[in-house]
C-alpha cells in the first residue's frame, strides 16, 4: 500500500458555525493542453498500490469542484488562523490530507504558512506516501481546518516539503491532497477528515457525493447529496475492501461481442484521471477496439465508431459511450481514457471518466457505495442506469 509516516492522532474538535445547513464544495475542472495531457494525468488514490509497482446541529456541506479539462477535479478548504486558502484534490483513493509549504509548492503562487497561523503545532514526525504519479514527503503538523462552514481544531495533517517526485506536479493546479477513504488505508495513527467530520456529529449523515462536470465544474456534498445532480434512485453496493471504496465487480463488456468476469473488485477513485484496469484484459479491450499504444495512452481514429465499455455492478450495468471514453482529440486520432495496470490485487480503478457519468454515493456509515445516472441539462426525464 503506501509508505507510512508515523504521526500522534488527535481527535479533532469542533469550532466555528453551528448552523444547520448544506455544505457545497465547487470542484473545478483543471485546464491543460493535449501535449500536456500524459504529465498532468492524476493518479493518487487508489494508484499508491500503482505508485509500489510502477457539537451543534448537524449539517451538509456542497463544496464546488473545479475541473481541470476532465483530467481532475479540485476545490478549496480553509486552514490555519487566520485562515489560508488553498485548493486539493477530494480523493476518494486515498486518507490523508497533505499540504505544501513554501519548498513543496516548487514555484506555486500559493502554500500552507505555518509561521502565518497562530494555531499550528509542528512534530517531528515524518510523513511519506507513494502514489502512482509519485511519492510526496514531509511532516506532520497540527492546525486548523476549515471546509465551507464546518471546522475542525488542532487537526492533523501533514505540511509536505517534497514534492518532486509527483509526475508533472508544476504543472496541476491544485495545492494538495484530502484523502476520504477509510482509516485503514491512512499512513499514520491520525484521524482522517470524514472520520473526523463524523465523530464530531457536524454531517447530517455519515455521506458525501460527487458530481463531477463534464467539460464544466462539479460539485462535493459533505452530509448528504444534492438530487438536482443525479437522475431516478441509486443502484447500491457493499463495501468489500477494508481500504478502498471496493466494490464487487461482476463482469466488464465490451459491447456485445466480449465479456471478462476474471476481476472481482472495482475501485471508485475520485483521484485518477482515467479507467485503469489489469493489463491483460485492458489489452485485450485495446485489440478489440484496433487501439494504439503512443506514450502510455490508448489511441484509435476519431471516425471510428466504438461499441460502449459497460461495468456490471449490483446487479446493474453501467455504460460508457464513445464520447464519455475519448479524452482528447488530436487530429485525426482520439486518446481514449483507458490505461493498464500491473497490480498484486488486480482490480479496475474507476476514476473520473466513470464518475462523469454516474452520480456516486459514498455511504461512509454503512460501507456502501450508491451509483445514479448523472443529471444534465437535457436527460432531467431520463431513467437511471442504462
Amino acid at each position: 500500500m503506501k509508505v507510512a509516516g508515523l504521526a500522534t492522532g488527535v481527535l479533532a474538535g469542533l469550532v466555528g458555525p453551528t448552523s444547520a445547513g448544506i455544505l457545497r464544495v465547487p470542484i473545478t475542472r483543471m485546464e491543460v493542453q493535449h501535449a500536456e495531457l500524459q504529465g498532468v494525468q492524476m493518479m493518487f488514490g487508489a494508484s499508491p498500490q500503482l505508485g509500489r509497482l510502477q457539537a451543534g446541529m448537524r449539517s451538509e456541506v456542497d463544496i464546488p469542484l473545479l475541473n481541470d479539462q476532465n483530467t481532475g477535479y479540485y476545490g478549496q478548504i480553509l486552514v490555519g488562523t487566520p485562515l489560508q486558502a488553498l485548493t486539493v484534490v477530494f480523493d476518494t483513493g486515498s486518507a490523508d490530507l497533505w499540504l505544501p509549504d513554501v519548498h513543496g509548492a516548487a514555484g506555486k503562487q500559493q502554500w500552507y504558512d505555518a509561521n502565518r497561523s497562530s494555531t499550528y503545532v509542528a512534530s517531528t514526525d515524518v510523513f511519506n506516501i507513494l502514489y502512482g504519479s509519485g511519492p510526496v514527503t514531509g511532516h506532520y503538523c497540527r492546525d486548523t481546518i476549515a471546509i465551507g462552514e464546518i471546522a475542525l481544531s488542532n487537526y492533523s495533517f501533514a505540511e509536505v516539503s517534497d514534492t518532486s517526485g509527483i509526475s508533472g506536479w508544476s504543472m496541476m493546479p491544485f495545492d494538495g491532497i484530502l484523502g476520504l477513504g477509510f482509516p485503514e488505508l491512512a499512513s499514520g495513527n491520525g484521524t482522517t477528515v470524514m472520520q473526523a467530520l463524523v465523530e464530531s456529529g457536524q454531517l447530517e449523515e455519515p455521506v458525501f457525493g460527487f458530481y463531477l462536470g463534464d467539460n464544466s465544474p462539479g460539485e462535493l456534498v459533505l452530509g448528504g447529496v444534492d438530487p438536482s445532480h443525479f437522475v431516478g434512485d441509486f443502484t447500491w453496493v457493499n463495501v468489500t475492501d477494508s481500504y478502498y471504496w471496493g466494490v464487487t465487480l461482476d463482469a466488464v463488456k465490451l459491447g456485445d461481442f466480449l465479456t471478462i468476469s476474471l476481476t472481482k473488485t472495482a475501485v471508485v477513485d475520485s483521484g485518477t484521471s482515467l479507467l485503469a484496469g489489469p493489463q491483460r484484459e485492458v489489452e485485450a479491450i485495446a485489440l478489440m477496439l484496433g487501439a494504439q499504444t503512443m506514450q502510455g495512452l490508448y489511441i484509435v481514429s476519431c471516425f471510428q465508431e466504438l461499441p460502449n465499455i459497460t461495468f456490471e455492478l449490483g446487479g446493474k450495468e453501467f455504460s460508457l459511450s464513445a464520447e464519455d471514453l475519448v479524452v482528447e482529440r488530436v487530429g485525426f486520432m482520439c486518446v481514449l481514457g483507458l490505461q493498464s495496470t500491473r497490480l498484486q490485487q488486480p482490480m479496475w480503478i474507476l476514476g473520473d471518466i466513470f464518475m462523469r457519468k454516474f452520480y456516486v454515493q459514498f455511504d461512509w456509515g454503512q460501507r456502501r457505495v450508491g451509483f445514479a445516472l448523472a443529471s444534465t441539462s437535457g436527460d432531467q426525464n431520463s431513467t437511471n442506469l442504462v
